[in-house]
């Protein structure tokens, strides 16, 4: 048995701490501690650098300052968002897409919620998704791009869309567009005004920055009810003492991610391309799933037919090769992945596929080996 290796290809689940966040959030962890509420001097420089903080992000999606919500992750801004528009019209209905992350679809599932369809490459079909909004829509959600399979969503037309159905609608009910751009910010455009948004999740722990660091976006104009009650921080949308290190930490990450994402994406194209003619080669029978061009750079997502790709994951972990089988928040149930249902896949389809999902330090060493280690095993 070959010397198990270390490579770990599942970075669409958690990513290792920058050193530079680190270093960053470090000051405010121990020696910054004080509450950013207080009046004294001390407490007041932790609130200046939390206004910091929010500005930095601010600025980096083309928004204000008073926009930006800090969040325990992209979990809780997606609760935040759906939820938050929801309460305020009960009798109203929401509209998803159908390969949604579980924080939306769990939120949305608790009011008159319309699911729309995808293609088989994980596409939302616009046209069915139009037909879903009428008069009481009152909130449509549809991820930037997906976490399991990486296709990545058009955006910019369902707000064209959403725009044109607001201009046409009697009375003064609202018509909120969200997104969840968790999977986003290491490679995507988030300036909010180009995409058309009016509501964007963003998730530190996806883009080398802090587990339960999060933004939610709140464009100026929309209300929102806030999950928890109390002292009012943020805008009264998120009460309690802020987690300054977090906020900052976030900010910092989020700035480090946009600033090399064209660098970044077309190495990892480089690599994703390698990763995906290799295998073809390696395992003939191999399927590739989600948009041939329009996916995250960092996704390559296979189908193995006929082989259990748990047992096939246990191999390559004990191998030194680490992936997934779908989604980290799901992956205790021993449901088939709601994605790949959503793609028309079978379940003997979807319990033979996994995803790998590369980072900054992902080398063509690393595919290479990857792809001799499946094909031996397969083998």
């Amino acid at each position: 048995m070959p010397k198990p290796i270390d490579i770990y290809l599942d970075y669409a689940a958690a990513t290792p701490m920058d050193d530079r966040v680190f270093a960053a959030m470090q000051p405010y962890l121990k020696q910054l501690f004080y509450n950013p509420s207080a009046t004294y001097l001390a407490a007041r420089s932790v609130a200046k650098a939390l206004q910091q903080a929010r500005g930095n992000v601010a600025q980096l999606l083309g928004a204000r300052p008073p926009e930006i919500i800090f969040t325990a992750g992209g979990t809780e801004a997606n609760n935040l968002a759906i939820h938050g528009v929801m309460r305020q019209y009960p009798a109203a209905n929401v509209v998803v897409s159908a390969i949604e992350h579980e924080s939306v679809l769990a939120p949305a599932g608790r009011y008159d919620c319309r699911v729309a369809p995808v293609d088989k490459h994980g596409m939302v079909d616009v046209a069915r998704l139009a037909e879903l909004i009428d008069d009481q829509t009152i909130l449509v959600s549809v991820m930037y791009a997906n976490n399991e399979v990486g296709t990545i969503q058009p955006i910019k037309e369902l707000a064209q869309l959403i725009k044109q159905k607001r201009a046409g609608r009697a009375g003064d009910m609202p018509l909120v567009f969200h997104t969840d751009a968790a999977q986003a910010a290491n490679y995507l455009d988030l300036q909010v005004a180009r995409l058309g948004v009016d509501l964007l999740t963003l998730n530190g722990g996806k883009m080398y920055g802090a587990k339960q660091s999060g933004v939610l976006y709140v464009r100026s104009g929309i209300q929102l009810q806030p999950l928890v009650d109390g002292g009012g921080q943020e805008r009264g949308y998120r009460s309690g003492t802020e987690n300054v290190a977090a906020a900052i930490g976030f900010a910092t990450a989020l700035t480090i991610a946009q600033a090399q994402r064209h660098t970044e994406t077309k190495r990892l194209q480089t690599l994703q391309r390698q990763f995906i003619e290799g295998i073809h080669v390696a395992v003939p029978t191999v399927l590739l799933n989600g948009h041939a061009t329009k996916r995250l750079p960092n996704n390559v997502h296979l189908t193995f037919p006929g082989i259990d790709n748990e047992r096939l994951l246990m191999q390559l972990d004990e191998h030194g090769i680490m992936a997934a089988a779908g989604s980290a928040c799901s992956a205790s149930s021993e449901q088939p992945s709601h994605v790949l249902a959503a793609l028309g896949m079978s379940d003997e389809y979807a319990q033979s596929s996994l995803r790998f999902s590369m980072w900054l330090q992902t080398s063509e060493s690393d595919i290479a080996a990857t792809i001799a280690a499946i094909a031996r095993f397969i083998a």
